[in-house]
């Protein structure tokens, strides 16, 4: 029974382009009671990888946290996946204001202590026993009331490129960070001001009202469903909107513009901006805002180090991360004493530009690529690599791409191999190919050919 992906990102790419078919972006949460976490997770697992559901989902004994991507032609189908279950029933799916069919590119549902660190005890409190849930309208109205304080429970990268005027934002890299924090700041008006709390899709706030509630405040609001919601609705109904700038999402398309404004400045120049890169650097992988003319100056990197890191000889970058965790953790905590125009805290509600309404989403330029075969075996000793050429033609010279989950994306220029044991210029299809390279590699990796 295939409880795994037997693709890989890249693969997974091409065939959701070679269908042409929209998909929608999307998540939800639900707190309950779960007997046997690894059982669900089983089952949704199953019953997701038939309908093409791609994502991250994480499951606990507390309930579910999900972000989507779902062919919109299965929509119906997997709600009612979800609605298998009584404590899903009528469970309301955000669905992102913009999309990108490549948002998530393989399934993974995992078993998880909580479903949100939030470093407390759970027995000390009702995670149930919530704040009053206000839709967009009501969230507008009591926002201006004198009596609301307003908090924003998300990270200091995410509030920083859009948030509610007037909120609170934390200077924080975790939920966790957040509570005592925002408990001793507000221990004075827990009886006579309204705590309002906003979070990206409602979650975060679920648990933080029912903290709150148990901490003694009397008057506890959050935003039902979150920004996400918030968004579709002022749309849907018209409504003034009272968050500025943009939404940071944790998928691949890094946010998804509320309004025009830009509130976030490129933390390399100062210019207005609010785009979100990950380092190049596979040894930094620094998630921060760089405006297009660093990106193209920098070459995607977020210092002059990491720049220089990635023109040295893939042996030496190796070298130089060697020993350092990095893997595919591109959230990092996006603060650097590199980056100049990094600001966190209390911020501005002063929109610095107009987004371009005509720029889409960026992303990195696609290499051209043609799938050539798998990875047999790796000998650790030689520091060489056996293929099995399954597709096209690999010659001597040919530029390369070994790519896989835990080794990631590594290029190099072919100039020597052995075809079936003797050195040879041409491999072909069902030839076993080796030669050297300067890094582990994996069953599970992919050898492609980069086209020019």
């Amino acid at each position: 029974m295939q409880l795994y992906n037997t693709l890989s990102a890249e693969e997974r790419a091409e065939l959701i382009d070679q269908a042409g078919k929209q998909r929608l972006t999307l998540s939800f949460y639900a707190y309950a009671k779960i007997e046997d976490p690894k059982k669900f997770r089983d089952d949704l697992f199953i019953a997701w990888n038939q309908l093409d559901a791609l994502g991250r989902t994480y499951v606990a004994k507390e309930g579910i946290n999900a972000q989507m991507s779902v062919p919109a032609e299965n929509f119906e189908a997997f709600r009612e996946t979800l609605e298998a279950y009584d404590f899903m029933r009528g469970i309301r799916l955000n669905v992102a204001v913009e999309h990108d069919d490549h948002s998530f590119l393989k399934l993974t549902v995992k078993v998880r202590d909580k479903i949100v660190a939030d470093g407390l005890n759970d027995e000390t409190f009702d995670v149930t026993n919530i704040g009053v849930h206000l839709k967009a309208a009501e969230f507008n109205q009591i926002l201006e009331d004198p009596n609301t304080i307003v908090v924003d429970f998300r990270n200091h990268y995410e509030s920083e490129i859009g948030h509610f005027k007037g909120a609170i934002t934390p200077d924080v890299e975790t939920f966790r960070e957040s509570l005592p924090i925002i408990n001793e700041q507000l221990k004075d008006f827990k009886e006579d001001k309204n705590l309002v709390m906003y979070c990206t899709g409602g979650i975060r706030c679920e648990k933080a009202s029912a903290y709150f509630k148990h901490q003694g405040f009397k008057n506890v609001f959050q935003l039902e469903g979150g920004i996400i919601n918030y968004a579709k609705q002022i749309q849907e109904e018209n409504l003034e909107s009272k968050f500025i700038g943009k939404n940071f999402v944790f998928d691949h398309r890094l946010g998804e513009r509320i309004t025009d404004d830009i509130v976030s400045q490129c933390h390399q120049c100062g210019k207005p901006c609010d785009n979100h890169t990950n380092c190049e650097n596979d040894g930094c992988h620094l998630l921060f805002i760089q405006c297009d003319d660093c990106k193209a100056a920098m070459e995607n990197c977020c210092s002059v180090e990491c720049l220089d890191t990635i023109h040295l000889p893939l042996v030496e970058q190796v070298k130089l991360r060697r020993g350092i965790q990095v893997g595919n953790k591109v959230f990092r905590k996006g603060k650097s004493d590199k980056l100049l125009f990094k600001h966190s805290g209390e911020l501005s509600n002063k929109s610095l530009a107009v987004a371009n309404k005509s720029s889409d989403i960026r992303q990195k330029i696609k290499l051209k690529k043609v799938l050539l075969g798998n990875v047999q075996h790796y000998y650790v000793k030689a520091q060489v690599g056996l293929f099995i050429i399954e597709n096209n033609e690999l010659n001597i010279g040919d530029k390369i791409l070994i790519s896989g989950p835990t080794t990631g994306n590594q290029e190099l220029i072919l100039e020597k191999m052995l075809v079936n044991g003797n050195e040879n210029s041409v491999a072909k299809i069902g030839d076993k190919v080796t030669f050297e390279v300067p890094f582990r590699v994996r069953l599970s990796d992919k050898l492609f050919k980069i086209v020019p």
